[in-house]
């Protein structure tokens, strides 16, 4: 009996791998273990428990911001004035700073700029119904400018030890930007899945008419969700001060193309209606590690847009192969 199951589990499971649904699903995992085996091939160094610090650090903000991403992709929509918002929130944090608040009070103050930002990009969508690429890509531009008017084009430096250790492994070894962006990932995947404004966001998604008929109200969740990314991308704004030790006006549009990458890396649907919040996290360290180890190995950073270019382009190619 037990040498007639195994052809059985052999066609099983060579169905399994010839299915592309499958690779698909796995997309991210398979990607991620795959790369980690070819780079340390490469230069033994790269699995090093420095290096891995490094790179979790070094993903903390694009997580974050991947995760305000996920929200909006979800109800089929796109958010791409997520990193210019992440610029702006950053220069009211040192607005603060220059103005002698506390890093509390700075913190808040860019949280709540953020938050207010993505607010107005939701309203303009839910309420006045106007298309979310044109409303976020006038936001994409109306926040870098803010952000350069406020600060007069001029960086703020900003020397705090509580900043120091989210920038660094100062909680027991861990990177406490490692640790922020854990526990929102936590709190974000917790809203989504087990509560009821996490079922109507996927509902909007999913089927916007099935939504209205049983009473969800649409316009309501699209402008909670931009709320929740912009807000996010403030969050994601202290991390980046704390990372460069400065707050910068000039905007790093590599952050929105990578939190758009993220998320199809993380199986997430652009129509809306299907993701989940594990994904993305792990399509951010992919595309961290990725960068990381291109840079080990000395490969110029020119060519480091076009690997991410072709990672998302086969992320979205696998796409049309889930069920």
């Amino acid at each position: 009996m037990k040498g007639s199951d195994e052809p059985v589990r052999a066609t099983v499971f060579g169905r399994v791998l010839s299915d592309g649904g499958f690779w698909a699903d796995w997309a991210v995992v398979i990607g991620l273990a795959v790369m980690l085996v070819v780079f340390q091939f490469a230069d033994p160094t790269y699995l090093s428990s420095g290096n891995i610090s490094s790179i979790l650090v070094a993903s903390a903000i694009l997580v974050v911001l991947s995760l305000g991403q996920t929200f909006v992709v979800l109800t089929g929509g796109i958010d791409l004035s997520v990193a210019s918002v992440m610029t702006f929130s950053a220069v009211l944090f040192g607005l603060g700073v220059r103005n002698g608040w506390s890093i509390v009070g700075c913190g808040l103050l860019a949280v709540l700029g953020g938050a207010l930002f993505g607010a107005v990009n939701g309203l303009l969508i839910g309420r006045v119904r106007v298309t979310d690429f044109v409303v976020t890509l006038g936001g994409l531009s109306a926040a870098s400018g803010l952000a350069l008017i406020v600060a007069d084009g001029k960086p703020v430096t900003v020397v705090d030890a509580g900043l120091l250790k989210l920038a660094a492994g100062g909680f027991g070894g861990v990177g406490g930007a490692v640790l922020v962006a854990g526990t929102l990932a936590i709190l974000a995947h917790l809203v989504l899945f087990r509560t009821q404004w996490g079922t109507h966001v996927l509902a909007v998604g999913g089927s916007p008419e099935a939504a209205v008929a049983t009473g969800i109200s649409v316009a309501a969740i699209k402008i909670a969700v931009y709320t929740v990314c912009g807000t996010l991308a403030g969050s994601a704004s202290i991390l980046l001060v704390a990372r460069v030790g400065a707050a910068e006006p000039a905007a790093n549009t590599s952050f929105l193309l990578n939190s758009v990458a993220a998320v199809v890396l993380g199986g997430a649907s652009l129509a809306g209606g299907r993701g989940n919040i594990v994904g993305p996290v792990l399509g951010a360290l992919l595309l961290t590690a990725l960068s990381n180890g291109l840079t080990m190995l000395g490969v110029s950073p020119f060519y480091q847009p076009v690997a991410v270019g072709v990672v998302v382009v086969l992320a979205a190619i696998l796409t049309r192969f889930r069920t």
